[in-house]
């Protein structure tokens, strides 16, 4: 690892703090200073946050940054191009972080998400690499890199361009592992052709590997029935060689007590174990789904619904038989659009929708579900 990217962090285990336990529709704030306080007395260091997590900034200041000395945790949080309009908005939001975050530095940051043509095109044209790289100069920034959720080729090229980043952060996990829409392992292998450090994102895409009644809970409780569907993903992710970080969006103390007890017994994964896997994720892809193809003919709803966000979203709640990461995402992009009950079955999407779909009657299902 370059740039002693590694001092100070004792543990794998990342708490990111995008999916914190609430109260309605507050922060649970006396349940996240338990979740700090125990990761913290378990060796872990890092923590993840985001200027786009809405209002995780200020609740890692008030759980973490107000409780503890500076110097014994790291904190990792983004730079998102998408929302912004100029070129001089980044040294706002950086600002704003900042001060949410009421530290002087930031140990990680990161472009957010570089993988829309948008984010590619402000990232070079704005000279946003060049802005993070002067942070770090400037002693406000400790490492500088960029998380990523495109194509392969797009990885490439990033890091043909910008070989002085100093990490990745990158989603792997054994579904996505060979899914031909994320490639998991086809980013790894490039990152590990540049031998630019890794860490890993979504190692439980969500939450989803792991909730109840998850159609692959008897295959792989009947393999070991000691073994949690979360440590089998862990797992998974721990044992690949330049992975220095693995984030959890851990939402209850249960959730923290149980990663931090796998991973002070992780252990690699058999070939057997391996096969397990792979056929665990050929049935979570053998589910019928939704068949959206996110060609975005209806991207001008007149509500403003993000519906082919909204349908992935429904589609993962039937196929994992849970509500982990769900309701996380409904949220976001009722957000950043509207929620599903704003339909007013208008159907002008299904008039434009190549393949037909009862778009009106997913969105009733997501509105009963959630609003």
């Amino acid at each position: 690892m370059t740039n002693n990217i590694l001092e100070g962090l004792v543990s794998k285990l990342g708490f990111g703090f995008m999916r914190l336990p609430k109260n309605g529709d507050e922060f649970d704030r006396a349940q996240i200073n338990a979740m700090v306080d125990a990761f913290i007395d378990s060796g872990g260091t890092y923590f993840d946050t985001a200027w786009i997590y809405e209002g995780s900034e200020e609740a890692l200041r008030d759980s973490l940054v107000k409780r503890y000395p500076r110097e014994t945790f790291q904190i990792a949080t983004k730079l998102n191009l998408r929302f912004l309009q100029s070129a001089d908005q980044m040294e706002s939001q950086f600002k704003t972080s900042i001060s949410r975050l009421a530290v002087d530095y930031v140990d990680f940051y990161m472009l957010h998400g570089i993988d829309a043509p948008l984010s590619v095109e402000r990232g070079e044209g704005w000279g946003a690499w060049d802005y993070v790289k002067d942070l770090k100069a400037k002693g406000l920034v400790r490492h500088w890199g960029f998380s990523f959720h495109g194509p392969p080729q797009d990885l490439e090229e990033i890091l043909a361009k910008h070989p002085d980043a100093e990490f990745v952060q990158l989603q792997i996990n054994y579904l996505d592992w060979k899914n031909p829409k994320v490639q998991a392992e086809a980013l790894y292998e490039i990152a590990r052709k540049h031998n630019i450090p890794i860490i890993v994102m979504e190692p439980l895409k969500g939450g989803l590997l792991t909730g109840d009644n998850s159609p692959i809970e008897d295959l792989l409780l009947g393999v070991d029935p000691t073994a949690s569907l979360a440590s089998w993903a862990f797992r998974f992710v721990a044992q690949l060689e330049g992975v220095f970080m693995t984030l959890s969006g851990m939402s209850s103390l249960e959730q923290l007590t149980e990663n931090v007890t796998i991973f002070k017994n992780l252990k690699p994964l058999s070939d057997d174990e391996l096969v397990t896997l792979t056929r665990a994720a050929e049935i979570i892809e053998a589910i019928p789904r939704i068949a959206c193809t996110r060609c975005d003919y209806c991207k001008d709803c007149p509500m403003k619904i993000m519906i082919p966000g909204m349908i992935n979203t429904y589609n993962d709640y039937m196929v994992y038989n849970t509500k982990n990461n769900v309701e996380h995402m409904y949220r976001l992009l009722s957000r950043l659009g509207a929620n599903a009950s704003a339909c007013t079955e208008c159907r002008a999407c299904e008039d434009v929708c190549p393949q037909k779909l009862d778009i009106t009657g997913t969105l009733a299902k997501l509105a009963t579900l959630f609003d």
